[in-house]
């Protein structure tokens, strides 16, 4: 089970795999939705496909109730797929050129659609470029359609709104962990969601550090010796951040760290933008 077992292929191992991988560009900018596209017409890794996080990978938001990317369903998400011409039975190599964030969510979207053999390329389109890998320039071709995805067993559990209200009264939010930068999750500052804050109980551990200096995801042991830890507490973890979208990124380190062999902990795609929809649920500032 390539997915969870070796989530993360290096720019070698990729430029070695050569035609048998397929390559997903996944570039986006929160402050620029349509960068990632443009990005993508510009230049690309050779043969790539193309999924945007809002328009494939996200489902319609409501502003009285969801999250600013919320789950698409199952089938909208195998149907996105295939529109982008992605074959289900190819071996997946998505990659973006922001540390994995964007990757990340997905190839936990893959990992949802039960997808076996995907990865994230390690470091991303710099370091393809760093090791002297060649670029598609100009407009991308037009995409055949793939045939349908079909229905597979989810390897990526979803924490639903109740679930974590749940873990909130009765736990006291023990075990959420939110991916934000220290902060945001202090609430000290809010760039995108109107209420500064965190869920109640949640413990921060930014996705920022899952990565060296260089932009690459630190080695397993050094992850373990992050991750181990909220794997032995009372409570499942539970995965947030301000819109499920680094989140994964947490879920792909823990993976990267041999702690998800058999399924991921559960994420809260709805995450922080989703919580305060309602301003009766409480929101918490400063460490805890």
């Amino acid at each position: 089970m390539q997915t969870l077992r070796e989530p993360l292929i290096t720019a070698s191992e990729a430029l070695e795999g050569g035609p048998g991988l397929c390559f997903v560009d996944c570039r986006f900018r929160l402050d620029d939705p349509a960068a990632g596209r443009r990005a993508y017409a510009d230049h690309r890794l050779p043969g790539a496909r193309f999924l945007d996080l809002e328009a494939d990978l996200s489902g319609p938001i409501d502003l009285t109730r969801t999250g600013r990317h919320p789950f698409p369903s199952h089938a909208q998400l195998r149907d996105a797929f295939a529109a982008a011409g992605i074959p289900q039975d190819s071996a997946l190599v998505f990659y973006d050129d922001a540390g994995g964030a964007f990757a990340a969510r997905a190839w936990w979207s893959a990992a949802a659609l039960g997808h076996e053999r995907a990865r994230v390329l390690d470091g991303g389109l710099p370091a393809w470029d760093a090791a002297g890998g060649a670029l598609e320039r100009g407009s991308a071709p037009e995409q055949a359609p793939a045939l349908p995805w079909h229905p597979a067993p989810s390897l990526a559990p979803i924490a639903t709104l109740s679930m974590v209200q749940g873990r909130v009264e009765t736990a006291g939010g023990a075990g959420l962990i939110d991916a934000r930068a220290l902060p945001r999750f202090r609430g000290e500052v809010e760039p995108i969601d109107p209420v500064a804050g965190h869920i109640p109980g949640a413990a921060c551990f930014p996705h920022s550090e899952n990565l060296t200096a260089e932009g690459c995801f630190k080695d397993p042991s050094a992850l373990r010796t992050r991750w181990t830890p909220i794997f032995e507490e009372p409570e499942a973890p539970i995965a947030y951040c301000g819109s499920g979208v680094t989140a994964a990124h947490n879920l792909l380190a823990m993976a990267v760290a041999g702690l998800c062999a058999d399924a991921l902990p559960a994420l809260y795609v709805g995450s922080f933008s989703e919580w305060i929809r309602d301003p009766t649920r409480p929101v918490a500032r400063g460490e805890a």
